[in-house]
């Protein structure tokens, strides 16, 4: 039943790779891996096969570490809205009261979320077979390197059904997902390149540890998925759109919010219980005190708990022990708010669509800039806010001597993390203008800003790892200039040392930095300017909800 006449399988089967974005993913992706393999591979009439090895396993380790990366961060686009989903459409009850299984629903939905993502994978291995005749590689570390990654694609699928069966909203789902999964991404990573040297231990590890990790802590938590829609305690409320949050609190475990304390009140302060003043603003009212929090803070504790459960160990490590790689838990703050920043703006005008409410609104006395500043500073408060709370160990490590003495080097990174904060609200109300759903908005910020912040980084890495020696390529560090990853991978974290080329490098570094932040605040600004119009023009003007 679970794979023979399941209808949740075969309908979400035909609903997913039927749809045109099926083929255009599998196009894109393929030419993707192609052009990678095609930059990288050797282009002499004769070939050194005891030259081209370390090429070859560079290749390789560059492959399937973007290839995970990519996999972490699609598998909770095809599965957190998996329940989600219904609850979003109203037919969350109908699917429980069918005569299906649990096990047969949640089976179904996963196994077709994560199909599709399967047939990407494994559509890169004839690709990477063109590497072998390099050497250096065998085919065996290429055979377990697929398995063990289509075992972390069952593990990142289940964690996402998981959360998707807690949350009444696929924003929230998403967002725990990728938390939950930045940690595994963290330590796959890490732990595939630091055995790069031992092929058989890591060769051993794939095909053994990975595979039965994974399929136990993804079994564990299918199985309290299921027993969740057995006996689920969300049933009957289809009408209950705004949780009682005093109830909440008294139930919460873990990590209680004090709404009407500091700094609890800076990202979620209580409802109001007077009349507004006349100079407020209403739409930013409406959205800092019922509607961010109309679902409860669930998903706000967990996320501020598991960040800084893996804050703490990063803080440790990169701003005390190693400072020079204070740049690396930049990083992890910078991919942080990438995270959480659609979460509290993507839905800004897809929310007021989807409720149909958006009509209601444009009738409204409320200008449109009080619509647009009122949804943007809400969203970016709360998101900042938490951001914020990573930043904090940063101002705590400048007790550090050898980071107080590199002021300008914290200043840099505190500006990035400030602009980069600025920048992913403001797209994301962009995007939010643009499209009709909050899932699709959400998809389009993380696809665009991934686009932004990493590809730059990835044509660097492919470029300097297997550009010929004689080949300058630090000039295409300029390619980054959207990046704030290369920007506070970018900043000089010691004084300037005699000597011209030294001089000159770090002169490039803070050219890079400047060329950021000048790019960043120039996009921030045509971005709102562009926002205002487009409300104006397809909405306010025209009426059109």
């Amino acid at each position: 039943m679970i794979l023979v006449d399941n209808p949740v399988l075969q309908r979400e089967l035909l609903t997913n790779l039927r749809a045109p974005r099926a083929f255009v993913l599998m196009l894109v992706y393929q030419i993707a891996l192609a052009a990678v393999v095609l930059i990288a591979y050797p282009r002499d009439a004769k070939i050194d096969l005891s030259r081209e090895q370390a090429s070859a396993q560079n290749l390789v380790n560059f492959f399937f570490v973007g290839q995970f990366a990519i996999a972490s961060l699609m598998a909770p686009s095809f599965t957190a809205g998996s329940i989600t989903g219904e609850k979003e459409r109203k037919t969350y009850e109908m699917l429980l009261a069918s005569p299906l299984r649990p096990w047969v629903i949640v089976s179904g939905k996963l196994i077709a979320a994560l199909t599709h993502l399967v047939v990407l994978i494994l559509g890169s291995l004839p690709i990477i077979m063109l590497c072998l005749p390099l050497g250096g590689v065998s085919i065996y570390e290429l055979l377990a390197a697929y398995m063990g990654l289509v075992f972390a694609i069952f593990l990142f699928g289940s964690i996402s059904v998981f959360c998707s069966s807690y949350f009444k909203r696929t924003s929230s789902s998403l967002v725990v997902s990728y938390v939950l999964i930045l940690p595994i991404l963290i330590i796959g990573v890490f732990a595939w390149l630091a055995l790069s040297t031992r092929g058989d231990l890591r060769l051993m590890m794939t095909v053994t540890v990975v595979p039965l990790a994974c399929l136990l802590l993804g079994s564990v938590l299918l199985s309290v998925t299921a027993r969740r829609l057995l006996y689920p305690p969300d049933i009957g409320s289809q009408g209950n759109e705004v949780v009682d949050l005093e109830r909440e609190q008294r139930e919460a475990v873990g990590l209680v919010i004090q709404r009407d304390q500091f700094p609890d009140n800076l990202f979620a302060p209580p409802r109001r219980k007077t009349l507004m003043d006349d100079a407020a603003n209403p739409v930013y009212d409406k959205e800092m005190h019922a509607e961010l929090f109309s679902q409860g803070t669930l998903m706000l504790r967990l996320v501020i708990q598991l960040s800084m459960v893996l804050a703490i160990p990063l803080m440790a490590i990169l701003l005390f022990l190693f400072p020079n790689l204070a740049s690396y838990y930049v990083s992890y703050v910078l991919v942080f708010n990438l995270l959480t920043a659609p979460v509290f703006n993507a839905g800004s005008i897809t929310g007021e669509r989807e409720r149909q409410t958006l009509d209601l609104l444009l009738t409204t006395t409320i200008s449109s800039t009080q619509m647009l500043w009122g949804k943007l500073i809400a969203g970016f408060r709360v998101s900042f806010v938490l951001t914020a709370f990573l930043m904090f160990p940063m101002l705590l490590s400048c007790i550090n001597p050898e980071l107080s003495r590199n002021w300008k080097a914290m200043l840099a990174y505190f500006g990035i993390c400030i602009v980069a904060s600025v920048f992913n609200s403001v797209l994301s109300l962009f995007i939010s203008t643009l499209v009709r759903r909050t899932s699709v908005a959400l998809m389009t910020c993380y696809v665009t800003l991934l686009v932004l912040y990493c590809l730059p980084i990835a044509l660097y890495f492919l470029f300097w790892n297997f550009a010929p020696p004689d080949t300058n390529v630090e000039h295409l560090r300029f390619m980054g200039i959207t990046s704030p990853l290369m920007a506070a991978d970018s900043v000089p974290m010691t004084a300037v040392q005699s000597g011209t080329s030294t001089a000159r490098a770090k002169i490039g570094s803070w050219l890079l930095v400047g060329a950021y932040f000048g790019v960043t605040t120039l996009g921030t600004v045509l971005l709102v300017s562009i926002t205002t119009v487009l409300f104006r023009s397809r909405w306010r003007l025209t009426g059109r909800g």
